[in-house]
């Protein structure tokens, strides 16, 4: 080949170069996952820019590293040339960030990928070996020229890979350094390699040494690039900080929205599920048999189950003795049951049946029979067990009548079947209809006194034993009918509580009790104010959101608020009841078990509900004056009670020998005729002026 000329290369900037490349690398990886996201916008904006300063960061290293390349005669750069390898060098890093956002890349197309990226580069290279305008040309040795080319292609294909594993998030900021430093040093062998290829005639001279360059031009080419890695690895840094909180936020959102779903479910679930059972309860009953459809030869059929003798299994076995045979009475209802029929729990031991694609009479009466062979096997609840049996009323739609009437009218066989002495079926006719026919027509005149406001509240005062002063009233919901005058809630509540209107019901006494407790508030008058819950009231799963947003609308304080439930509904459903008088407490609202002295309260019980009252049920008050077991009980229950830190109401005070003897116990208040019958609520501001109340008739 002949002498050729002899050059030197300068350390320092060699270090530079190499410098240079490895954070150049480090950025160029941090790009990689910047360009693969879904937002299309984003990852063209993210290819322009990082093609930018990753073609410049590559362009800057090469033209630093041919100014690190000393040759014995002046040198310069041409702007043609050198501005081209600039642009080449741009597009190859374009090319190669497309590549990495590219969803697919693997064996022939990331090869060829590479080599696309690698002929980019190794362009740039001869263009800015072409910047130098030497005089003769410059002569190459094709072997290591070759071998610098294939060093190009080997580092492309390294980084093409690494950046499929950075869009990935594999690595790590530490792995990330030493990918970069592994590219880096690619990348500066391939460049130093080709230009040591490069072979120049002695006596060459430079033709553009007037051109470009000087070592002030090599120390603005790096810092500019510098400045330009930084600011792009930094806008890279809080690109990915902001991703990361986006991700965190999508995740706590996504979280969020599924516990509300899963809390939506659970509260549809609680809605329509009897919580002792797990049977579908009345609402959900009333929705099947309203979406339930006829036609052709298909018919309707409702089978009313209530058991017989049930009352004494509470009373030898207890409560919960009474839950477990329930539970085990809703299985076997389950297994007899054809597919497609729905059973549900509708009171203590009410169950009725929705069978659909009903063809004969006989396929009721097949059902109604199994369920009385399943009932009738002994249950394994005490020791011995437990035996007992049910009546099962059946009617038919159409041929019995509306669907509207079905349930009724199963309760009226079913009640026949009992008549009849038990433990057998009943289908319906027409003559047991009377008092089906009643509830009936009370039903839709009951629906119609709600929207149209029939009903009113009166309020019984609350008499204050010690202070002789109104402690509160008790809400008592009355019927203005129009053609029957005044009714008593012994009428209509099982009524409501029989067609599905008791919780409608218990929300308007809700609503009225709170918007009059705040009408009294304007009076003068700031007074507690007791509501009657039902035992369906109770299993409904909104009822505590209901009272507080009620108490919320109309502006009264929580404590002024008292819950009644009867001794009979409390013990009937503990776990249940236990948790809604824990929510309630929650919100303030106070507590009190009605009725107390009818059932089987166990202390133990009584112990853990949040109770705040006890009230004295009226037919243990009415013998006070002659009975000495009864002012035994009394007096051990206010005992009790005060044992447990429980107020006492005594209801049904009617005589001045039961008030003396009550106010004698300590009783802390009394309620009852002798004091004031229940009132419309503007009289009663009048008549809490009246001094002293204790005694008053």
């Amino acid at each position: 080949m002949g002498a050729a000329m002899t050059f030197s290369y300068d350390p320092l900037i060699v270090a530079a170069s190499l410098a240079m490349a490895v954070f150049v690398a480090f950025v160029a990886l941090d790009l990689a996952q910047r360009v693969a996201t879904r937002d299309r916008v984003m990852s063209r904006i993210w290819c322009t820019g990082g093609a930018l300063v990753t073609g410049s960061g590559v362009w800057a290293v090469h033209f630093v590293g041919m100014m690190a390349h000393s040759l014995p005669v002046a040198t310069g750069y041409s702007y043609g040339f050198t501005g081209l390898s600039w642009v080449v060098a741009v597009l190859a890093a374009a090319a190669m960030l497309f590549l990495a956002a590219a969803r697919r890349l693997a064996g022939w197309r990331l090869i060829g990928g590479a080599a696309l990226v690698a002929a980019g580069f190794i362009g740039m290279h001869q263009l800015g070996m072409m910047s130098l305008d030497m005089a003769p040309q410059v002569r190459w040795n094709l072997p290591l020229f070759g071998a610098a080319a294939l060093l190009a292609w080997l580092t492309g294909t390294a980084a093409l890979w690494l950046f499929r594993r950075r869009r990935d998030g594999r690595s790590g900021r530490a792995q990330q350094f030493g990918l970069a430093t592994g590219l880096g040093l690619g990348m500066v062998g391939a460049h130093y390699m080709g230009m040591a290829a490069a072979m120049y005639a002695p006596g060459s001279v430079c033709l553009s040494a007037d051109q470009l360059g000087g070592d002030g031009l090599v120390l603005m080419v790096a810092a500019a690039t510098v400045l330009m890695q930084v600011l792009t690895l930094v806008t890279a840094l809080l690109d990915a900080r902001v991703r990361g909180r986006t991700r965190d936020l999508t995740h706590s959102l996504e979280q969020a929205h599924h516990q509300l779903q899963e809390a939506n479910e659970e509260l549809d679930r609680r809605a329509h599920l009897d919580p002792l059972t797990g049977l579908p309860n009345r609402a959900f009953f009333d929705e099947r048999l309203n979406q339930a459809r006829v036609g052709g030869m298909r018919k309707l059929a409702v089978l009313f189950v209530d058991l017989d003798g049930f009352k004494p299994v509470n009373d030898s076995l207890g409560h919960a003795g009474g839950d477990k045979v329930l539970r085990e009475v809703a299985d076997r209802l389950r297994r007899v049951l054809r597919t497609g029929d729905t059973v549900a729990r509708i009171g203590g031991d009410e169950f009725v049946v929705l069978m659909e694609d009903v063809v004969h009479t006989a396929d009721c009466t097949a059902v109604a029979a199994r369920i009385l062979d399943a009932l009738a096997r002994p249950f394994a609840v005490g020791d011995p067990p437990v035996h007992i049996s049910s009546s099962v009323g059946i009617t038919i739609h159409p041929d019995h009548g509306p669907k509207s009437a079905l349930v009724a009218q199963a309760d009226a066989a079913m009640r026949a079947a009992k008549r009849a002495g038990g433990r057998q079926h009943a289908l319906f006719e027409s003559h047991m209809s009377s008092n089906a026919h009643e509830q009936l027509s009370l039903q839709v005149e009951l629906r119609r006194a709600l929207e149209c406001g029939e009903l009113v509240l009166y309020y019984q005062p609350k008499i204050d034993s010690r202070r002789r002063e109104l402690a509160g009233v008790e809400a008592l919901v009355r019927w203005n009918h129009p053609e029957r005058g005044l009714l008593g809630p012994a009428v209509f509540i099982p009524v409501a509580e029989r067609f599905g209107l008791i919780g409608q019901l218990g929300q308007w006494v809700l609503d009225e009790a709170c918007r009059q407790m705040k009408e009294w508030a304007r009076a003068g008058l700031r007074v507690h104010v007791a509501i009657n819950l039902s035992a369906q009231q109770l299993h409904e799963a909104d009822l505590v959101e209901r009272i507080d947003a009620a108490l919320r609308r109309h502006g009264v304080a929580a404590s002024q608020l008292l819950c009644e439930i009867t001794e009979t509904v409390t013990m009937e459903d503990v776990s249940t009841t236990q948790e809604v008088f824990g929510r309630l407490a929650r919100i303030g609202v106070f507590i009190a078990i009605d009725d107390f002295g009818t059932g089987y309260s166990s202390l133990s019980y009584l112990r853990r509900l949040p109770a705040r009252q006890l009230k004295i049920d009226r037919s243990v008050i009415s013998d006070l004056e002659t009975s000495a077991d009864a002012r035994a009980v009394v007096d051990a229950v206010v005992r009790l009670a005060h044992a447990l830190g429980l107020r006492v109401v005594a209801e049904g005070v009617e005589t001045a020998g039961q008030r003396d003897i009550l106010v004698g116990m300590h009783c802390d208040e009394l309620q009852g005729y002798l004091f004031a019958r229940p009132m419309p609520a503007d009289q009663l501001v009048t008549w809490s002026r009246r001094r002293p109340l204790l005694g008053r008739g």
